[in-house]
């Protein structure tokens, strides 16, 4: 048990690291003076580094033994965390944001191996939804925590609080994690792949992140990494088909269930956290809404996460692993078929609603996407197949979050573009009123158009993820189970 609340700590490091910096942004932009584009950086930074780092668990695993890296592991994220709280300056942020994630994403994947193999048969369900609760409670509780030490104290205490409990990870990582040591061969890392796949990846973030803000392709920027996206990403699949010992062994892919798994899994990356990001986001763009009221939607995910993860540890192991994902990704759809139809008079109660369906169905899926993705892998391959895991629902989650204020950000230039050229005082129907009201009713209809055109953003990126949870069900079909036995 001991060994598993403390991989459930070491991941909650990971978790946390993720959201609980994005509500403090706008005090650490005033802290720091820096322009909205500077302090994006803060998260697309973390983001890159996040999906960069995840690929080497494998390999450090392998060379220096799961104890001593996660110990390791732990130890340089707390300490960069700590750094970060006591920066002084927007680069140093930066700095020890891209080393924080660093530190902390590979610890995912390698206690996660740690578990799929120290629990098996029956117990693996129960220890895999307890286990998952550190990965998916702090992320959605992180950013309630992060706006109420913003407001009392300041925006460096969200990072300060982490460091007691990446010292409480860092006593279990001491006291019950047994020696493994390092593998007697030399392992090598292989650095063309991770070269290649960083480059890749860093390149696709940026792509999607300024892509909108420097007009695409009329963009020096934006050519330049584009033409670095197809280059480096040719030089990673084509080596990693070839090289004896790859950085991403892609014959893994070669087993059903894993295969169909990672896809269930990346699909599942990109609704995680976005209806978290959105609604709030839409909240304090359209509405009068105090940030506490934003904190107690958020709040009743996290509570509706929590309730299902609780009876997933009970009843887990009864249910069939298809039954749970349907009806995990039926919950998405439906919450998704709410969503779109959300507007500026959309009750808070609703908005609630959706988000308490969100976080139920989110849940029911850790365990059963756990279970069939590593039913039939070889235990000797769970660290690999662990950091694919982790690894696809991280750039899954960051790539679509980037991807749905695209939409966003688009389809409101396009809308205000196409309702603006109707408000001008030689229109008949409206020249009695500006008449009347001069440039203030001129300034209050191009706002409320402004408005009108960012909520038909919204609805257009809610109608995104309804369509993404559809993705889900094909793959979940042609799951087969019960899984094999070994040696078959």
């Amino acid at each position: 048990m001991w060994i598993l609340i403390t991989c459930t700590l070491v991941t909650t490091l990971y978790g946390t690291n993720l959201t609980i910096a994005n509500v403090s942004l706008p005090q650490i932009q005033g802290a720091l003076s820096a322009s909205p584009d500077q302090i994006s950086w803060v998260v697309t930074s973390n983001l890159i580094a996040t999906a960069v780092t995840i690929p080497l668990a494998g390999w450090i695993a392998n060379r220096f033994g799961r104890r001593r890296s996660m110990i390791w592991g732990v130890t340089g994220f707390a300490i960069a965390t700590l750094m970060c709280g006591l920066s002084a300056s927007l680069t140093e942020l930066i700095l020890w944001r891209v080393l924080q994630s660093a530190f902390c994403s590979p610890l995912a994947a390698i206690a996660q191996s740690v578990v799929i193999d120290e629990f098996t048969g029956e117990r693996r369900a129960k220890a895999t939804s307890i286990y998952m609760m550190g990965v998916g409670i702090p992320a959605t509780v992180a950013p309630i925590i992060s706006g109420y030490v913003c407001e009392e104290l300041s925006w460096s205490w969200v990072f300060f609080i982490l460091v007691p409990v990446a010292f409480l990870a860092l006593f279990g990582l001491l006291k019950s994690i047994k020696p493994d040591p390092p593998s007697p061969r030399n392992i090598t890392l292989d650095w063309i792949g991770f070269i290649s796949l960083a480059i890749t990846i860093a390149c696709i973030q940026l792509v999607l992140d300024r892509g909108e803000r420097e007009e695409w392709l009329s963009s020096g920027e934006i050519l330049l990494e584009c033409f670095l996206i197809i280059i480096f990403g040719w030089i990673f699949f084509s080596h990693s088909l070839t090289a004896k010992l790859p950085l991403f062994d892609l014959r893994l892919f070669l087993e059903r269930n894993f295969t169909l798994g990672i896809g269930i899994h990346c699909i599942f990356g990109m609704l995680f956290v976005t209806p978290m990001v959105l609604i709030p986001s839409m909240l304090q763009q359209l509405t009068e809404v105090p940030d506490f009221t934003v904190g107690i939607l958020i709040s009743l995910r996290f509570i509706a996460t929590a309730i299902a993860m609780l009876i997933m540890v009970f009843f887990a192991s009864q249910w069939h692993p298809k039954f749970l994902l349907l009806l995990g990704f039926g919950l998405h759809t439906y919450a998704g078929i709410q969503m779109a139809t959300f507007d500026m008079n959309t009750s808070i109660l609703e908005m609630a609603w959706a988000l308490s369906i969100t976080g139920l169905g989110v849940g029911f899926l850790w365990v059963p996407m756990t279970i069939v993705t590593f039913s039939n892998l070889d235990p000797k391959r769970s660290v690999e197949g662990a950091m694919m895991w982790n690894f696809m629902r991280s750039i899954g989650s960051s790539f679509y979050i980037s991807l749905s204020f695209i939409v966003i950000f688009h389809t409101q230039k396009i809308n205000y573009a196409d309702l603006v050229q109707w408000i001008n005082p030689y229109i008949n129907h409206l020249k009695s009123n500006f008449l009347a009201n001069g440039q203030t009713s001129l300034i209050g209809a191009v706002e409320e158009i402004s408005r009108q055109s960012t909520n038909i953003g919204y609805i257009n990126v809610f109608n995104f993820f309804l369509w993404t949870s559809l993705l889900a069900y094909p793959l979940i079909m042609l799951i087969s189970w019960p899984p094999q036995k070994r040696g078959q």
